[in-house]
C-alpha cells in the first residue's frame, strides 16, 4: 500500500485528521524516566499506545533524536509503529534539502534506515532536491510550502510572476513535480488564509498542517480553510500540547496525552464537512 493509500484508509478508519508529533524533550519527561537509557523510546511508545486510535499519522522530528545520539531509539520507535500499528503512516520530519547523490542518501536514510512512509523536504534547490524521493513510488514526499513560523514570510511572500513564492511552490508541486501522485505540502495552521489559497491550487493533495498546539493556530479556521470537499485531506499536527499535557486528578502522563489528543481530534471533527 502506498503512503497516499494508507493515509486515505486511516483517515476513514480512525475518523481523524490528527497527526501526533513526536518531539521528545528529556528535560520535560516525567521523573519516572530519569536515568533510563531508553527513556526516549519508552516515553514515545507510551504516547503512541495512548493515541494510536486517535491519530492519522505519527511524525517523529529527527533533530530531537540526533541531538542526543538517540538514532537507535528512533529506529526502535519507527519499527514499533510499523509492527504494532502498520495502518498508521510514519512521517519523518527531517526537512532535507540537497541534490543529487546526497539527496539519494537522505532518501535511503528516511525510507530504508528508518522505514518511514513519508519525509519532509525543502524545495529551495528546485526539483533536483525532491526528485530522488520521488523515485520511491510508494513513499510520500512532503514539500515545505507555507510554513507556520512568522519568519517564513521573509522568503515565502516574495513575489514571483505576480504572486507569492509559496503559491508558486504549491503549483509547481501539484502540476509538475508530483510525478507518481505521492506528493504533499507543509502549510501552517497559523496562516489560514494562505492555507485556503494552497487548497485552491492543489485540489485534493494532502497537506501536513503544523501549528495548532503550542503555536496557537485556530482549529476551526484551519479545518475550514484546508479540508477537501469530503472533509479530509489534512494531517493536522500537534506535538508539545499532547506530549506534555498537564495531568489532572490522578492522571498519568500518557492518560493526559490521550485526553488532549481526544479533545483535539474531536475539535477538528466538529468542523469537518463529513464529520
Amino acid at each position: 500500500m502506498t503512503f497516499i493509500e494508507n493515509l486515505n484508509a486511516v483517515w476513514q478508519q480512525n475518523n481523524s485528521l490528527l497527526c501526533v508529533g513526536l518531539d521528545p524533550d528529556i528535560s520535560r519527561f516525567p521523573a519516572e524516566f530519569a536515568g533510563k537509557p531508553d527513556a526516549i523510546f519508552q516515553f514515545s511508545k507510551a504516547i503512541i499506545d495512548a493515541t494510536a486510535d486517535l491519530a492519522c499519522s505519527f511524525k517523529p522530528q529527527i533533530a530531537y533524536f540526533a541531538a542526543l545520539s538517540a538514532e537507535d531509539q528512533l529506529l526502535d520507535i519507527c519499527r514499533y509503529i510499523r509492527q504494532t500499528y502498520p495502518h498508521i503512516p510514519v512521517i519523518l520530519d527531517a526537512k532535507r534539502g540537497d541534490i543529487g547523490a546526497t539527496a539519494e542518501q537522505y532518501a535511503r536514510e528516511a525510507f530504508e534506515r528508518y522505514g518511514a512512509d513519508a519525509v519532509t523536504v525543502n524545495p529551495y534547490m528546485g526539483f533536483d532536491s525532491v526528485a530522488p524521493y520521488m523515485e520511491w513510488k510508494d513513499k510520500g514526499c512532503i514539500v515545505l510550502c507555507r510554513t507556520s513560523n512568522a519568519g517564513g514570510s521573509d522568503l515565502q511572500f516574495l513575489e514571483v510572476n505576480g504572486r507569492p513564492l509559496y503559491q508558486h511552490v504549491a503549483q509547481l508541486v501539484a502540476e509538475r513535480w508530483n510525478l507518481n501522485g505521492q506528493a504533499a505540502l507543509v502549510v501552517g495552521a497559523t496562516f489560514p488564509n494562505e492555507l485556503a489559497e494552497v487548497r485552491k491550487i492543489v485540489g485534493d493533495m494532502p497537506l501536513l498542517v503544523p501549528g495548532i498546539g503550542a503555536q496557537g493556530g485556530d482549529i476551526a479556521a484551519t479545518v475550514t480553510a484546508g479540508q477537501t470537499v469530503n472533509g479530509g485531506g489534512m494531517m493536522i499536527n500537534s506535538s508539545r500540547a499532547i506530549l506534555y499535557a498537564k495531568p489532572v486528578a490522578d492522571e498519568g502522563f500518557a492518560a493526559a496525552a490521550r485526553r488532549v489528543a481526544l479533545e483535539t481530534r474531536d475539535a477538528i471533527n466538529l468542523h469537518r464537512i463529513s464529520a
